[in-house]
């Protein structure tokens, strides 16, 4: 089985702020229609145990995150929603797998 299914079926706290990120890259790099787009994220809010939403504090935390992890501002930000979530994995491709953000929360890859 792949491993992003094994993660969906495991389930997952996910956030408002990943769904606008996912919508985002299947609409500008691989062309999904919307009506399509609107499916795959209401399937994937079906599958999550929690979807949390986005606050003005998770803006103010993703700007101290940003500065101290060296990464961007919309990554900072969806690592803010999953410290405030309680989350202690963050699972991601693309950010640095291993780091332990504010001594709470690990980066993992689950594709390596």
């Amino acid at each position: 089985m792949p491993a992003a299914r094994r993660l969906l079926d495991n389930g997952f706290i996910g956030s408002v702020q990943g769904l606008n990120e996912f919508s985002n890259v299947v609409r500008k790099r691989f062309g999904w229609p919307w009506e399509e787009i609107g499916l795959a994220t209401s399937s994937i809010q079906a599958l999550a145990k929690q979807m949390v939403p986005t606050l003005l504090d998770d803006h103010r935390g993703s700007l101290h995150l940003a500065q101290r992890y060296q990464l961007s501002v919309y990554d900072a930000l969806m690592l803010a929603i999953g410290l405030r979530a309680g989350c202690t994995t963050f699972y991601s491709e693309d950010m640095h797998h291993g780091l332990v953000v504010e001594d709470r929360m690990t980066i993992l890859n689950p594709f390596r």
